[in-house]
């Protein structure tokens, strides 16, 4: 159920799209109370959530590649390669040119699953708020992984109250040690049991597990599993910092 703080009547006034609607009809239907200050605000997170759902899209098309920290590359002419595989934005560049340098030339690109949820959430960020702002509000970027103190921020929701642009994980405990990066999925859920993950492309969850599944230690008797923690983007901390409202913070969002 959907609850707005001011001009409740509002809702009604909002100029959706199809699929914008679809989400809004998904969480009215809910049992859980999602409370919004004004109608704009909830607008702009259907919004957001759709520059996500693209963003992820658009890199499973762009030819970047999987590989692990320990052969993750990037175009130098926009990223400096950490020593730990991450990817440091030059000093030079501007950080929205950064970004979307992955998205252009993707085949110069390859990183894990972990840095291509970051990626994707400051991707959809850019194409929501603009270079302007983003490049206020991001510079010096790192891509790397949840386990680093970036500045995106989150809330924590659980399965099965997750929607289209939120990040979620698929847990393989029984991962080969052989094969360490299968030992689980990042993904991005597009639709309902339709994910991006960077490596096995959009999938169901189905075809997820049975991918993870095929890569356990042999005999091993645990499957892989969809955690129930999720992760969802602050919509609201971003949409105040268009109108510069908003201060970023370092924070920690572990999966696991």
């Amino acid at each position: 159920m959907i609850t707005i703080l001011s001009g409740s009547d509002a809702l009604h006034a909002l100029n959706l799209t199809p699929w914008e609607q679809n989400i809004l009809n998904m969480k009215q239907n809910s049992s859980v109370v999602y409370t919004y200050s004004t109608a704009e605000a909830l607008a702009f997170e259907l919004k957001m959530r759709k520059a996500i759902v693209d963003a992820a899209t658009d890199l499973y098309r762009s030819g970047a590649s999987f590989a692990d920290f320990n052969r993750s590359r990037c175009n130098g002419r926009y990223w400096i390669r950490t020593r730990l595989g991450g990817f440091q934005l030059r000093n030079d560049v501007l950080p929205s040119d950064g970004i979307n340098d992955i998205y252009q030339n993707g085949r110069l690109y390859g990183f894990e699953c972990a840095t291509a949820i970051v990626l994707v959430m400051y991707k959809a960020i850019l194409d929501t708020v603009g270079q302007t702002t983003f490049n206020t509000y991001f510079p010096n970027l790192l891509l790397f992984t949840w386990y680093f103190d970036n500045d995106l921020q989150f809330n924590r929701v659980k399965v099965p109250n997750v929607y289209p642009g939120d990040a979620l994980y698929f847990n393989n405990p029984d991962f080969n040690p052989a094969r360490p990066g299968w030992r689980g999925e990042n993904v991005i859920m597009l639709e309902r049991n339709l994910y991006f993950g960077h490596g096995p492309g959009i999938l169901p969850s189905e075809a997820l597990l049975a991918i993870l599944n095929a890569n356990r230690i042999p005999g091993s008797m645990t499957p892989a599993y969809l955690m129930k923690d999720a992760l969802a983007l602050d919509f609201e901390h971003i949409r105040k910092l268009q109108g510069g409202a908003a201060r970023i913070g370092h924070q920690k969002y572990l999966f696991a």
